[in-house]
This record gives C-alpha cells, structure tokens and sequence, in this order.
C-alpha cells in the first residue's frame, strides 16, 4: 500500500465548495483530518469540532473512537451520552447516532471505521472457521486498555510507509481482539432481523431497492401495509431514523463508495439522487463531518 497521506479540510457547518472539491473556510476553527486505505474498508479521522453539529446518522462500519479533548454529547440506543478525555466510543453498524460539542472550547478526537467483513476476517480463526460477529452494549466507556490499543491502531494507520503494512494489520487485530474481549456481549443480528415489524420491514426494502429516486409516502404506506403515520411512528421507534433520513443516508453511503473509487463529488451527486452537489455537500458535512472534496482527496 503506497504510503498514507492525511487530507485536511476546514469544517464550516454551512459553507459551500469550490469546483475543485477545496472546502472554505469557517470562523469557528473546526477541522478535519481523513484517511481511507485504498484497498479495505478501513479510514481513519482526527477531528476537532466546537461549533459543528452532527446530523444523526450511521455508518456500514463499526465505528471506535477516542475522545482526546474537550467532551462531546450525543443519543445513541435512545439514550444520552457523554465522552470526555480519555473514554472510549464504539458504534456498531447501523448505529443511529448524532453529535456535538459538550463545552465551549469543542472536542478533538480520533476515530477508525473498520468494516465488517474486515472485522470478520480478523475473528476468523486458523481453520477458517468464523466467530460470531459482536455487539458493542455501551456507547461509551472508561478502559485506558481499549483507549491505547485504538490510538496506536490509528498512529499505524496514518504513519504510512514508516509503520508498515505488517505493523498495520497487527494492531488492527490487538484492537478488535480487545474490542471483542473487553466489550462485545452478544452477537449483531443483520440489520433487517433488528427491524421487527413486517410493515418496516416491508419499507426498508422498498427503500433499499429504490433509493435514488423520490418515493411517495402513500407509495411507501402501500408497500409497509399500514398507513404513513403509523409507519412513520414504527419505523423511527425500530430503525432509529424516519424514512426519508433512512433514504438520505443510503444516498450518502453510495456517494462514499463511488467517490472512494474515484468519482468526482458533481458525479456521485447526479447518481446518487441529490438535487444537485451542494445538496450532497451540506449532508455530507453534517452526517461526516467532512466535505466530499475532502473525503475524494483523502
């Protein structure tokens, strides 16, 4: 893998961007720093936020993160949480969950995205046999082991040729062995098993079929077999989000992938179902907390 190189983008909550993918500025001094592996499902983020607020969202990755900074508050699993300096943060995929500053001088901290059939591989044992994918209970918690463990995982990552493509995958395995053995307590069920309803069910597949195009409430009502306001009220109690947030973000993970393979921001805008890219811009920055020009350079 050719040596990691960090992209930085000033954050602004509600700017625009230029036609060579370069953010603008912002007054509040945000900023982001972003790796992706060219080859895995794996990126890396150092990140300082203190005006920026996280629209909620989820990512197709477990997500681990350490507060370095300051303190941010977010909901996740229909509670309200705070990491301070020092804890430790672990989102499991699919996770609902949004964000912000927890005091006035903002938070700095550093996250790893790990996808989970990479998770997978590194859980598979000698014989080839696969271990049940875990479940992360608590949003966050106090384990300077976890703590140290992901801090070194994302100094490997992001140091490129000098800590070396060997000492990358033997810390991405000290740290899901540690996230596994000091957090997890049951297996993730599939995402479509979570959603128990048949009427959610129902729309979410109408959704992941069809999530470039505009879908008509009645439509949705029709497929889900009950009416709007009812799956409304289910959907947004099983799955974390209303429908049209559901459908938002699908848009956005496609617009991830296509960018990650080498479309431009103006390209994954057309073809993801935005109304133009500084549609896809402003969601991007408030689900990522990264412009899309960022997130291409990278």
């Amino acid at each position: 893998m050719p040596e990691a190189e960090w992209t930085r983008a000033t954050v602004g909550g509600q700017g625009g961007e230029a036609a060579d993918g370069s953010a603008d500025g912002s007054a509040d001094g945000d900023w982001v720093r972003y790796w992706r592996d060219p080859d895995r499902p794996m990126e890396a983020m150092r990140a300082h936020f203190t005006g920026h607020v996280f629209h909620r969202h989820s990512h197709d990755a477990y997500s681990f993160a350490v507060t370095e900074t300051g303190a941010q508050r977010f909901r996740c699993r229909g509670g309200d949480h705070t990491s301070a300096e020092g804890m430790v943060m672990a989102f499991n995929p699919d996770d609902p969950h949004d964000g912000e500053s927890a005091v006035a001088d903002g938070f700095t901290y550093r996250i790893v995205h790990l996808g989970p059939g990479l998770v997978r591989s590194v859980l598979t044992d000698a014989a080839g046999r696969d271990a049940p994918m875990p479940l992360f209970p608590h949003p966050v918690r106090v384990d300077p082991v976890l703590r140290n463990a992901l801090l070194r995982l994302h100094a490997a990552l992001v140091g490129g040729a000098a800590a070396g493509a060997l000492a990358r995958d033997e810390w991405l395995t000290e740290t899901v062995l540690a996230m596994v053995r000091r957090g997890a307590r049951t297996p993730v069920r599939p995402a479509a098993a979570r959603a128990g309803s048949a009427s959610v069910r129902r729309a979410r597949e109408l959704l992941e079929a069809d999530w470039a195009v505009e879908i008509p409430a009645d439509r949705l009502a029709e497929a889900a077999g009950c009416s709007r306001f009812a799956l409304y009220r289910a959907f947004r109690a099983e799955v974390g989000m209303p429908p049209s947030d559901f459908q938002r973000q699908l848009r956005l993970r496609a617009a991830r992938r296509m960018i990650a393979a080498g479309g431009t921001p103006a390209e994954a805008a057309a073809v993801c179902g935005f109304a133009d890219q500084s549609h896809m811009h402003r969601w991007f920055v408030r689900s990522y907390g990264i412009t899309p020009g960022a997130y291409a350079r990278a």
